[in-house]
């Protein structure tokens, strides 16, 4: 608990991320001055805030960071995200951070050295971290087959496991508009979630025109007994990144190049990912709008 002596004005902002209009991506609190907060402090504050994500940003430990950043659910702490990775480098640049590197954002977080590029028009985009992919197992495979039923799952695209701090697993769908008509049950998102021990569920496909994406991706997960639909997960689209260059790129040649991500559909949202390609690593972009600028007394 805090005494009223402790409390102090700390400079915050309410970001939208992977968006560039107003209450269309997926919203981040961020405390641009977290010095002194302990673990408690931040996971009452991220419950306080009730988003997905709020991020505590500190002195960098190692010399080559910009700064540190801490990255908390209302649940627990996360090692990485995507959007909070965006979301704050965004909000510090607007608050007036010099980089070290010019053009280019270096972030201290729980998986190391986080690399965000800055464009000439806004975009962000980091280097999508190294991926573990674990394919499921024919049993298990079997098992999620039951699990999604009545829902039709890629036959020929077998399921995996893919970690990177964050885990996902990572279901492909027939199409984009299968990936839109699937309806989540939450008993079998959280069997997944425990069976597999992951973080959530995600679901994607590809679209046949390009249009209005290259690919439609969900993601869900169980937090707090409730089933959450993710509006745009930035950590979700890296795996997917590590993935498909795994699978050397079974969409066509094109998407070696660079592809774009629609998510968020059902929740009202147009979230929009870039990916692209530079010597052959992954890096996750888009851009976000700040919504609110003020200060927390905390």
């Amino acid at each position: 608990m805090l005494r009223k002596d402790d409390v102090k004005p700390r400079a915050y902002k309410q970001v939208d991320v992977f968006t560039t209009s107003p209450l269309q991506g997926n919203p981040l609190a961020v405390i641009l001055e977290a010095e002194g907060l302990n673990e408690m402090q931040m996971l009452s504050l991220a419950r306080w805030t009730n988003l997905s994500e709020t991020t505590f940003v500190f002195k960098p430990t190692n010399p080559l960071a910009d700064y540190q950043v801490r990255i908390f659910t209302p649940e627990k702490e996360l090692p990485f995200a995507g959007h909070p990775t965006l979301g704050t480098a965004h909000a510090l640049l607007e608050a007036g951070l010099v980089t070290k590197q010019p053009g280019v954002v270096m972030q201290e977080c729980g998986v190391g050295l986080v690399a965000v590029n800055i464009s000439p028009e806004g975009t962000l985009a980091f280097a999508a971290p190294a991926v573990t992919l674990r394919t499921l197992t024919a049993e298990e495979r079997e098992q999620l087959m039951a699990a999604f039923q009545p829902a039709v799952i890629e036959a020929d695209t077998i399921p995996v496991i893919a970690d990177m701090g964050i885990r996902w697993l990572m279901v492909r769908m027939p199409s984009a508009q299968s990936c839109l008509t699937m309806r989540p049950d939450q008993a079998m998102i959280k069997k997944l979630q425990t069976d597999h021990q992951v973080d959530g569920v995600v679901i994607y496909g590809a679209y046949s025109s390009g249009e209005p994406a290259d690919y439609e991706m969900r993601a869900f997960l169980v937090e707090w007994d409730k089933l959450v639909e993710d509006p745009v997960t930035g950590s979700a689209n890296a795996c997917l990144a590590r993935l498909l260059k795994a699978n050397n790129f079974p969409d066509g040649g094109s998407t070696a190049q660079g592809y774009q991500v629609r998510q968020g559909t059902r929740l009202h949202r147009d979230g929009r990912v870039s990916i692209r390609f530079i010597d052959g690593e992954p890096w996750v972009g888009g851009q976000s709008c700040t919504l609110i600028t003020g200060w927390l007394n905390i």
